[in-house]
């Protein structure tokens, strides 16, 4: 690589050695995914009974009082992709009988909670909704919702969108993560603690948004709330190449560098100090009258959470106090019946200290307890158990894109799995003596992806890190609950808001 390459990857934030260790991916691929069998309830999906619930949802208030509680909310993606088909149509010639997807939307577009602005927009340059679609101008209609000469939601990000119009005002997502806050995540000194990961350009709007939230909302509910934000940090963008795995280098002689996909946010997460933190997408908010459901077993995956870190913490300061036979019997129980681990075939055999040692290191990790959805063939990823280098079988989410398919076994084993990863994670990331862990350590760096892309119309490849969700949580303890479907209300495309759940 040449000193002018090399300079640009250092100002990236990057270290050479770095930059050639994701060459080598471009060049080597990625593994696949060992999966053994497919997560289901009773073996690795917990389906908690409605007395289990009730106990987590009397213990857990008094437990979280006591605890700094944080809200985690990737919120940096764009909602440009919510709009793609309206993009395409205003790209087109106007025939509104050429999309089934904007008929649609014109038909129902009184039902979003952004009418009375696009309504708006659309009378300060001398029309209406009512009169342009009476004049067949559905062009100008979307182009007043997508473009800065109307509300511009085509280059904001699903945050700051108008998602939900209730009697007296309307909800953007971020307006109801506050309100779902206030359900679950009090904590420490009666304060709710939010962390949106933000991108650059967007992060006045989004100070701007909540500024207009927070104030009513601390005096109606009487309780604080502390916001803060970070970016996708640029040293873990990646290095793009072109087909044959060299730099892409653009005309002006730059390295093209791509933000690396969600598992970027690791080195966010890994800067949050809290007891107990919660992971949930910006779009998957519903309307009030939907949230008892939401609060219930977000409560319950925060409650089990706290629960099992009682008994591991227990267990860990057991085997390091007093490592004796009791305390070894009781951590492997806690391993196998609080955690759903599953023991190596060779444990039994090992000496003494050497089973002190594994289960030390087996309970010694961050921790996540994860809902999980029946699957109705949504894409994405699932729970599964996987095999691990030293013999050992652990619960991991993996994506698809992670199995080998031509592989008629793994396949079958994906066609096995019942449940789906809607994105719903209570996390602790501290050890039995209150030290936050290094996330990063427990990563496993080989379940990165590589995807095609093409900028200025040439062909290049680009490297997705390890997701957050997955292979950046691959070395953690992983329990899986079953959470109902009525959880899981993305907002994949601007039709979306038209579903019941929406409305």
């Amino acid at each position: 690589m040449n000193a002018s390459l090399e300079k640009q990857i250092i100002d990236q934030g990057m270290s050479p050695e770095k930059a050639q260790e994701q060459l080598n991916h471009f060049k080597n691929g990625f593994p696949y995914l060992p999966i053994v069998e497919a997560a289901t309830p009773g073996n690795g999906v917990l389906a908690l009974d409605q007395s289990k619930i009730e106990k987590l949802q009397e213990s857990y208030p008094d437990k979280a009082a006591n605890k700094k509680v944080v809200k985690f909310v990737p919120a940096s993606g764009a909602a440009s992709r919510m709009f793609k088909d309206l993009f395409a149509f205003l790209e087109g010639d106007g025939d509104i009988t050429k999309s089934a997807f904007v008929q649609k939307f014109i038909e129902h577009i009184e039902k979003f909670a952004f009418y009375r602005d696009l309504d708006q927009s659309l009378k300060n340059s001398g029309s209406s909704i009512s009169e342009a679609i009476k004049n067949k101008e559905y062009q100008k209609i979307v182009s007043h919702l997508l473009n800065d000469e109307g509300l511009g939601y085509g280059h904001l990000p699903k945050g700051l969108l108008k998602f939900h119009h209730y009697d007296d005002h309307d909800r953007t997502p971020t307006y109801e993560h506050f309100i779902e806050g206030i359900m679950y995540g009090l904590g420490e000194g009666n304060t709710v603690r939010l962390h949106f990961t933000v991108s650059p350009e967007h992060e006045s709007k989004f100070k701007e948004e909540v500024a207009s939230i927070q104030p009513k909302l601390e005096k109606e509910f009487g309780v604080k709330f502390e916001v803060s934000y970070s970016q996708q940090k640029k040293s873990t963008d990646t290095i793009a190449v072109t087909m044959d795995n060299e730099p892409f280098v653009e005309e002006d002689g730059s390295i093209l560098f791509r933000p690396a996909g969600h598992g970027a946010l690791l080195e966010n997460l890994d800067e949050i100090d809290a007891d107990l933190i919660y992971i949930k997408n910006i779009d998957n908010v519903v309307p009030d009258r939907l949230k008892p459901t939401t609060k219930s077993y977000k409560i319950a995956i925060g409650g089990l959470l706290l629960e099992i870190q009682e008994a591991v913490f227990e267990a860990l300061k057991g085997l390091t106090a007093f490592p004796d036979e009791e305390s070894l019997k009781k951590a492997a129980a806690t391993f196998t019946d609080k955690l759903g681990g599953k023991m190596p075939s060779k444990y039994s055999e090992l000496p003494y200290e050497e089973k002190v040692k594994y289960l030390k290191q087996r309970l010694n990790r961050p921790l996540r307890v994860c809902g999980m959805v029946k699957n109705t063939g949504e894409p994405g990823g699932g729970p599964f158990w996987v095999s691990e280098d030293d013999g050992s079988v652990s619960l991991q989410i993996a994506e698809t894109a992670q199995i080998d398919l031509s592989d008629a076994s793994q396949k079958t084993i994906m066609q096995e799995s019942t449940h789906f990863n809607p994105v719903d994670l209570a996390c602790a990331t501290k050890d039995f003596e209150g030290n936050k862990f290094d996330l990063l350590k427990f990563r496993d760096m080989r379940t990165g992806f590589i995807t095609e892309k093409s900028k200025s119309g040439r062909e290049l490849k680009a490297l997705e890190l390890p997701g957050l969700w997955n292979g950046a949580m691959a070395g953690w303890n992983t329990v899986f609950v079953e959470v109902p479907l009525i959880t899981f209300n993305p907002v994949k495309t601007v039709n979306d808001l038209l579903r019941d759940e929406h409305q």
